[in-house]
């Protein structure tokens, strides 16, 4: 399959009308920050997105990105090699626009005064945010993992009576 190059701004409105469907690349020189966050990132950034309106009548994008990254360990400090994903839901807003009802799963994104959104950036904030806290390697294949200092199990709570059984009992009488 051949990668197509995204564009960088789109119409979300136009799009969401169409029920455009767009899989492609965005290039890794267009994530800067996403460079400054990571020790470097492997080729191009793999992205689907979806336009389409809910059943509420919004407006909504859905996408997965992917891209290959270089993290540091912060046990041994030796570099490797990750699959950073994440996939997002969006419905444009313009801006000071009441947000209606949203269900959970989606977040709002404002469009420019022309009424487009920068998809470029849209992907770089989500993959940043996919981003581990403390990128580690696997115990088994960090040279510090060895020292890793869990001893035995934890045991688990034991369970305490409700102290509103009480209260319940008393309620059904």
């Amino acid at each position: 399959m051949e990668k197509v190059k995204l564009p960088i701004k789109v119409d979300p409105a136009r799009c969401a009308q169409s029920r455009l469907v767009y899989q492609g690349v965005f290039a890794a020189v267009l994530m800067p920050r996403l460079q400054d966050s990571t020790q470097g990132i492997h080729g191009d950034i793999d992205v689907s997105l979806n336009f389409g309106t809910d059943a509420q009548g919004l407006r909504v994008m859905s996408g997965h990105a992917r891209s290959q990254v270089s993290l540091q360990c912060q046990r041994c400090n030796e570099l490797f090699d990750t699959t950073i994903e994440s996939e997002f839901t969006y419905t444009p807003l313009r801006a000071n626009a009441e947000a209606p009802e949203l269900p959970e799963d989606y977040d709002t994104i404002e469009v420019d005064e022309i009424g487009e959104i920068n998809l470029a950036e849209i992907i770089e904030d989500e993959l940043i945010l996919a981003l581990p806290q403390i990128p580690t390697h696997e115990n088994e294949q960090c040279s510090e993992g060895k020292f890793d200092q869990s001893f035995g199990e934890i045991p688990t709570a034991e369970e305490r009576p409700n102290p509103f059984a009480v209260l319940e009992g008393l309620k059904r009488k």
